[in-house]
């Protein structure tokens, strides 16, 4: 098989490869397993399922299987979101079941064409779906945000969003609209969700993150002048905190929103 197949039928599939199942954008997990063997799954599926491949290694492909049906039961297993999945003991699984999930909301947004409306095709060699009637080619698309930890001497803002009901707080958070520059971003977005003013926009990481399907820039801040107004469309609730007594946030190893607060835990202690 050419490593460029992006979209693969029956008779391609090997023994060796694994497979992660979707159904109406939902996972299947049996335990904190999210990868199936051909055997487990081979009497389900047809020449109408869709098979996507994800990655391949010399000898195993990972596919990504979006199911017409519900076999979770037959498979003793359970229908899972992909956020049930970022507590899971192998972030590994994680990452990969996200990357899984971005190409599915791809191929089912993009099955028509948005100009004519009508169906696409596979693109011969790249990963792509293709309008014939208006030459028009529909690649998976990232959209670029900045996650960003407003600072103040020793002590950092965070934040609880207006969107989910719990007490967990992280950073601040934005898209990059058109004609500006991450940095630029981080400003805007910190006017305008806390009515914060910042300077040295410093990029620290990035990380890509699966919802849907986005590239996370993080960045520290200095707080420079403003008192803190929140956004309520946006945020519930924003404090400054010291790092011996933070709420609830972000691990390090599941975000960049964690990394972005432990770096500057250690930068504090450093000094």
């Amino acid at each position: 098989m050419s490593h460029k197949e992006h979209f693969l039928s029956l008779q391609q599939l090997g023994k060796s490869d694994r497979f992660i199942l979707f159904y109406l954008s939902q996972i299947v997990v049996r335990d904190e397993d999210v990868l199936w063997s051909l055997d487990q799954i081979r009497d389900h599926l047809d020449d109408s399922t869709d098979l996507i491949l994800l990655q391949r290694d010399v000898d195993t492909a990972v596919i990504v299987v979006n199911l017409q049906q519900d076999i979770s039961v037959l498979l003793q297993a359970k229908l899972k979101s992909l956020r049930s999945l970022l507590f899971f003991s192998d972030q590994e699984k994680f990452l990969l079941a996200g990357r899984a999930s971005q190409l599915v909301d791809w191929y089912k947004n993009h099955r028509f064409c948005g100009t004519c409306g009508k169906q696409t095709v596979h693109h011969g060699s790249e990963r792509a779906l293709v309008c014939d009637n208006c030459a028009l080619h529909f690649f998976p698309r990232i959209s670029p945000c900045v996650i960003m930890l407003v600072t103040k001497g020793d002590k950092m803002l965070l934040a609880r969003s207006s969107r989910f009901k719990s007490d967990f707080y992280s950073c601040l958070a934005g898209f990059i609209e058109i004609g500006e520059t991450p940095e630029q971003t981080v400003h805007r977005e910190v006017k305008e969700e806390v009515n914060l003013q910042v300077k040295n926009v410093r990029y620290i990481s990035s990380q890509s993150w699966p919802f849907p399907s986005q590239l996370m820039l993080g960045f520290l801040a200095e707080y420079t002048s403003g008192d803190i107004v929140p956004e309520p469309s946006e945020i519930a609730d924003a404090k400054w905190f010291d790092s011996d007594s933070l709420p609830k946030v972000p691990s390090p190893k599941i975000s960049v929103a964690g990394k972005l607060i432990r770096t500057f835990m250690d930068e504090i202690k450093n000094r």
